[in-house]
């Protein structure tokens, strides 16, 4: 934290001119726990972010509401952002042979050889999506938007995880969610979030969420060791919160995901239609179901054409 805990929680509060209960509730919009009042555990690292905070409504930046949703959103990303580097760096501590009693003072000498440059890349990585995101965004008149929704699953997931340890399942995951993302990027999504076993994307059109689709199903499939894949799509309205989608596609999706089977992608009615034309793919209906929550749909299955000669 480049300072010494030097400071109680209301010594921050008053030191940034807010009133303890507002001090209190940024904090915890950050994710981080409440502490007794005479607890010495701040630096003045935290007397900075909290001016910095409340300067941005003083400024007019933001109100009261959306500098929380600011705060929550900016918490919960860097938290899961901080998880993931420390795991990292306990593990090249592990495989580097550190001893368990050394690893405190190892790891504080591993901190300082690498959070400078990672906060470089972080601060780097922030800007470039935050200017792909306002690409998209600044010229919307709502966060409502169409927008094709994926929802890829790994079928039996649960029953393997029972079956193999706790290694094989951590290089499982890592290796799902990592090449999912790299299938998505590079074929024009945008990952929304993984759930272990499942992720899910958007695409501005039609043609991008199926090819993406068929491609996770490719990579995947020749993937040893990984459990079949199967995948829904569907296409409309779709509200944008937080960094999350929201909205009946979402919905149908993860549905349809439900009903694919291994080695499939199903998709929904305005999906098929959108591909109607699309000499890429080809479509077959399938029999009309009822769908919890959603209601009659007719699924199509969706595979890619083959060349002719």
């Amino acid at each position: 934290m480049s300072g010494h805990r030097r400071y109680t929680s209301r010594q921050v509060a008053a030191m940034a001119g807010v009133p303890m209960y507002r001090a209190r509730r940024l904090w915890r919009a950050l994710g981080f726990a409440n502490v007794p009042d005479d607890a010495v555990e701040f630096t003045q690292a935290d007397v900075e972010a909290l001016k910095t905070l409340v300067g941005m409504v003083t400024a007019g930046a933001y109100d009261d509401d959306h500098l929380l949703l600011m705060t929550r959103s900016l918490g919960s990303y860097t938290a899961r952002l901080a998880e993931s580097q420390a795991e990292l760096g306990a593990e090249a501590l592990a495989t580097a042979g550190v001893p368990l009693a050394e690893r405190g003072a190892a790891w504080r000498g591993r901190a300082a050889w690498v959070l400078p440059d990672l906060e470089k890349l972080l601060i780097y990585s922030w800007r470039r999506h935050l200017a792909s995101a306002a690409g998209r965004l600044v010229d919307q008149e709502s966060n409502a938007v169409r927008l094709a929704v994926g929802f890829a699953d790994l079928v039996g997931f649960t029953r393997l995880s029972r079956q193999i340890s706790e290694g094989e399942l951590a290089g499982l995951v890592e290796r799902f969610e990592g090449r999912s993302a790299d299938v998505i990027a590079s074929s024009g999504g945008r990952l929304v979030k993984t759930l272990g076993d499942s992720v899910l994307f958007v695409t501005d059109t039609a043609h991008e969420s199926a090819e993406i689709a068929l491609r996770l199903l490719e990579v995947h499939g020749r993937t040893r060791g990984m459990p079949a894949l199967r995948v829904g799509l569907a296409i409309g309205q779709v509200i944008g919160r937080m960094g999350d989608v929201f909205g009946a596609p979402v919905n149908l999706a993860s549905r349809l995901t439900a009903l694919a089977e291994a080695g499939s992608v199903l998709a929904d009615q305005s999906m098929a239609e959108a591909l109607a034309d699309d000499a890429a793919f080809t479509l077959r209906s399938g029999e009309r179901v009822t769908v919890r929550g959603v209601g009659e749909v007719t699924p199509f299955v969706i595979r890619r054409r083959r060349r002719t000669a």
